[in-house]
């Protein structure tokens, strides 16, 4: 494969992004040039096959929509809100409806239009030329598909419960498209099926030229997370939603998610995780490529997440105003208090002093968080406002500072992880990943699943494996204790990753789905000194049907089969 092959994949479906989801379900990715110059060509089957890794995740929630483009999913979980103006971008404050998820929108639709391209690969690839001329080229190339295909799978099942199982290419007549939805059980065991089929045939590394592409390491990751999230609270038959379109029932489950996670751990050795010595080092196994990535999106300066938009990445979206920021998730108060003090102890015990948050915390609060005082991109962060300005200007960032103070926080934090500071805010950095799964989140399944199995001994060790890591002192919890201390590692390990907007729904944890989003109001007085006052920013409801999204409307018009989630 040529090294610049994967870049010119990407981008080639990146044009494809901007076709309305409608229109990318009915045009085939081999339509820009002739089907059969496509398909006796390795080169070009690789381009062809390649595209469909624009499947995966990024810093974007959704590619469909502006905003969502330069912005996550943290701002639909415990961990942020969007900041913006409070806009209820995501829908969560009026509620989810068959016909508008807000920024949600078209996520089934774009999942399936990819399974649709890769079935067709899947049609046309055992007979082609190519395939008779590069057989052990093309074993591969299927396994990244079927890999592919199982992956999306996962995030369909995550964000809807059971789905229709499309297996080959369908056309578009009412008989062949009105298609029901399979059992969730039968969808997580075809995805189980589809990983393992894949691990046996993809290489366990692969050159620094073909970073991002899938490896049997990878395979075995999305298996561990699919797994560990079958087995969990709001899959068992006993809770609400319940039926065949959300009841996981293997007696085996949490052995199995065991399982799972500890063939990853087998075949990479059983080792600790990279050492880091401060919030900096920490800060920076975002920024680049190392050991720990078990898979991940690759980015730089030639490839950007949408097109040729550096808005993207993180950098500007994410960074305070004054700085020229936009600032666009802002953690909650309630989620940054889960972050220990340096001696393990919480910010319900111990040391903890609310006039002084952001005195002594453990080295993750400083990688992943801007707050009053941080020092970030050679200044301070400046969230206050003056008590008299005669005195003291109101500060940089604040709703009276610099840039457009629209964008001002409204908690007092912004996301500080994944800031690469050795770039300008509208700079894009050589190398740099988009991380999907991690050595760390792996461990932290271990744990969890082992906890359950009942060996809490196991389970300790792993979280201390990543809380060591992350410079706190050895957890020795056992029972509920230490079931706490697993769910509050993954809040602070896997922050804004992607995790707790999922997690705390297979957790069933309602009130870290619905709550007060509190915040910090920062004043600086006349004598010099600056004080927080929490307040609540604006109120988060729950609504117990939104453990799921909606079927959307459109879809349901198109295939009465389909059932309704619940609750809508």
């Amino acid at each position: 494969m040529k090294t610049n092959n994967i870049y010119i994949a990407f981008l080639g479906l990146l044009f494809l992004a901007n076709i309305s989801c409608e229109e990318s379900l009915e045009i085939d990715a081999a339509d820009s040039f002739t089907e059969e110059f496509v398909y006796s060509d390795i080169d070009q089957v690789t381009n062809l096959a390649l595209t469909n890794y624009n499947s995966t995740e990024s810093w974007g929630l959704n590619k469909t929509i502006w905003w969502s483009r330069r912005y996550n999913i943290e701002n639909g979980s415990f961990e942020a809100k969007f900041n913006f103006r409070d806009l209820d971008r995501l829908g969560l404050r009026r509620g989810w409806n068959p016909a508008n998820v807000g920024d949600f929108n078209n996520k089934w639709t774009t999942y399936y239009s990819y399974i649709r391209e890769i079935n067709l690969f899947f049609d046309k690839i055992d007979d082609s030329p190519a395939a008779e001329d590069s057989p052990d080229e093309i074993r591969i190339l299927k396994a990244e598909m079927r890999f592919l295909r199982a992956n999306l799978y996962f995030k369909l099942t995550r964000l809807y419960g059971a789905v229709p199982l499309i297996k080959e290419t369908v056309g578009f007549d009412a008989e062949t498209f009105d298609i029901p939805r399979n059992t969730y059980e039968e969808c997580v065991n075809y995805i189980v099926s589809e990983l393992d089929a894949a691990a046996a045939d993809l290489p366990e590394t692969r050159p620094d030229t073909e970073f991002g592409r899938a490896t049997k390491l990878a395979a075995l990751a999305v298996k561990s997370r699919t797994l560990l999230y079958a087995a969990s609270e709001l899959h068992n038959p006993q809770t609400i939603p319940n039926g065949p379109l959300y009841d996981y029932t293997s007696a085996t489950k949490w052995e199995d998610a065991a399982d799972a996670a500890k063939a990853v751990i087998d075949l990479v050795g059983n080792r600790d995780l990279l050492e880091v010595t401060n919030a900096a080092d920490y800060r920076n196994l975002f920024l680049e490529v190392h050991q720990d990535i078990l898979w991940a999106r690759p980015y730089g300066s030639d490839l950007f997440d949408f097109g040729t938009d550096v808005n993207s990445l993180w950098n500007q979206t994410q960074a305070p105003s004054g700085y020229g920021g936009w600032a666009l998730s802002s953690p909650t108060l309630n989620y940054v208090l889960q972050y220990n003090m340096s001696d393990g102890t919480s910010t319900q015990e111990g040391s903890y002093d609310p006039m002084n948050p952001n005195v002594g915390r453990e080295m993750r609060y400083y990688a992943n968080l801007n707050f009053n005082g941080a020092e970030f991109r050679g200044r301070e962060v400046e969230y206050f406002l003056s008590e008299d300005v005669n005195i003291f200007p109101h500060g940089l960032d604040s709703p009276e500072g610099l840039g457009n103070v629209l964008h001002s926080s409204k908690t007092g934090y912004n996301i500080r992880k994944f800031q690469d500071e050795s770039v300008g805010l509208t700079e894009t950095s050589p190398g740099r990943p988009f991380i999907l799964y991690r050595l760390a989140e792996i461990y932290l399944n271990y744990a969890e699943a082992s906890y359950h199995v009942g060996n809490e001994t196991v389970a300790l060790e792993y979280l201390n494996k990543v809380s060591k890591r992350a410079l706190q002192p050895i957890i020795m919890a056992s029972g509920t204790e230490l079931l706490d201390a697993i769910r509050r590692e993954r809040r602070v390990e896997l922050a804004f990753e992607g995790h707790n907007f999922y997690d705390e729904r297979r957790w069933m944890l309602p009130e870290h789905l619905g709550f007060d989003v509190q915040g910090l109001k920062w004043t600086k007085l006349t004598d010099g000194s600056v004080v927080p006052e929490e307040y609540t920013v604006i109120n988060r409801p729950w609504f117990e049907r939104q453990y799921y999204l909606p079927i959307p409307l459109s879809e349901i018009e198109k295939a009465p089969s389909l059932e309704q989630n619940f609750g809508y």
